[in-house]
């Protein structure tokens, strides 16, 4: 076998749900799993063990790379609307801090053993950079029309020039709506044409909130309040009496791999209606940036109890501290410690991989794939599935 090496430790996380114990990887020198073996009984030297557990290159579901030079800039627990209004009056800068910024968040994802993100873009900002990077990126393209059905053709085709340029860098991506409250009937429609014909997953903020529920539940409530401070009308939510997913659901195809994402205010009902609709639905998680805007989360047992596919994000360095998966899951731990080690692992790796459509390539230790291999020790020699405040991933192939 040669050209190959040999690695193993205390545990293997295959990805999946599943840990396999006295087994050892096959790896060629590409990184592509050859073979998975139980391990000799006799001592084999050419095995490389490390303490600690081997876990897949980690799948980030959602992140906002272009935004990585707003770091520190926008204070913590403002809530989502006033988290908005400092996005949109702090966001412009120098062409070379955004760039220096974006190159940097992309190599800490690196560092932090994630292979693979599902990217919004607004602007082409990150193109270069996910180009030369060795991450695999899957670019959302979004767009928002703040519900004006007047500019639906004019912002399609506004962001349609962005989308254009994903081909020029070699990007994989589409275009997506970014959220109920945002994004008109008419642009979804305008959305769901341009993307009928393609295989690529939908993404979509959720129900991240409660002004936004209340905006199409009573009509009433801070989000109404942003409309018309803007002199937006809301009158065509009168009626609709129902939460947000509701009017994403009614406007979006449901025959697509869909992600939603935050779901920080989803009930049992909400999640119920989602997977009815649609049997692609992945929920993707970003806990910190949750407890940095709103300062809750979702209820993951909602989530877990209906069986449901979550995924897990960061969001951007401008709702968060790091781009770091293996700190979002010691969140969900620390907050909600009756979801498994091995369930984070899957929500962290297989099941990211498959909403971003990767599944085939990424997201699991399996013959034939090539996942990127992650080390998870912690440095006091304390467990890794305690998801200690020390525990640290180490990328090693």
């Amino acid at each position: 076998m040669k050209g190959t090496f040999k690695l193993t430790a205390d545990r293997i996380y295959n990805g999946k749900g599943e840990v396999r114990e006295n087994q050892y990887m096959v790896l060629d020198a590409n990184g592509t799993i050859k073979d998975i073996q139980p391990l000799p009984t006799d001592v084999d030297n050419s095995i490389k063990k490390y303490n600690g557990v081997l876990v897949p290159g980690f799948i980030n579901t959602h992140c906002h790379l272009e935004l990585s030079h707003m770091k520190g800039l926008i204070p913590t627990g403002t809530g989502l609307v006033e988290f908005i209004k400092e996005v949109v009056t702090k966001r412009e800068a120098h062409k070379e801090i955004i760039q220096d910024a974006i190159f940097s968040a992309d190599k800490e994802m690196y560092d932090n053993g994630i292979v693979a993100v599902g990217d919004i873009s607004n602007v082409p900002d990150s193109f270069e950079c996910k180009s030369r990077s060795p991450v695999k990126y899957l670019t959302f393209i979004e767009m928002f029309d703040f519900r004006q059905e007047e500019d639906a053709v004019r912002t399609f085709n506004h962001y349609l020039k962005v989308y254009n340029q994903l081909e020029k860098f070699g990007i994989s991506g589409t275009v997506v709506p970014h959220a109920p409250y945002s994004v008109s009937r008419k642009l979804f429609q305008l959305i769901n044409e341009f993307n009928k014909e393609k295989s690529c997953p939908i993404s979509i903020h959720n129900m991240e909130t409660k002004g936004e529920n209340d905006m199409f539940l009573y009509n009433s409530g801070e989000m109404i309040s942003f409309f018309k401070n803007f002199g937006i009308s809301t009158h065509e939510l009168q009626g609709i009496s129902k939460t947000a997913i509701y009017y994403a659901m009614q406007n979006m195809d449901p025959n697509k791999r869909t992600l939603f994402v935050h779901n920080t205010l989803c009930e049992e009902e909400d999640i119920s209606a989602g997977m009815e609709w649609n049997d692609q639905i992945y929920w993707t998680t970003c806990p910190s940036a949750n407890l940095y805007i709103e300062n809750r989360l979702p209820n993951y047992r909602l989530f877990a109890d209906a069986g449901s596919k979550i995924t897990i994000g960061t969001d951007s360095l401008t709702s968060n501290w790091s781009l770091n998966i293996l700190a979002e899951m010691k969140t969900i731990h620390k907050f909600q410690s009756f979801v498994k080690f091995e369930e984070l692992i899957q929500w962290a790796c297989y099941n990211g991989a498959c909403a971003l459509g990767l599944e085939n390539k990424l997201g699991s230790i399996e013959i034939g794939k090539k996942p990127g291999i992650n080390l998870l020790k912690s440095v006091s020699g304390e467990t890794p599935e305690n998801l200690g405040a020390d525990l640290q991933v180490k990328k090693i192939i």
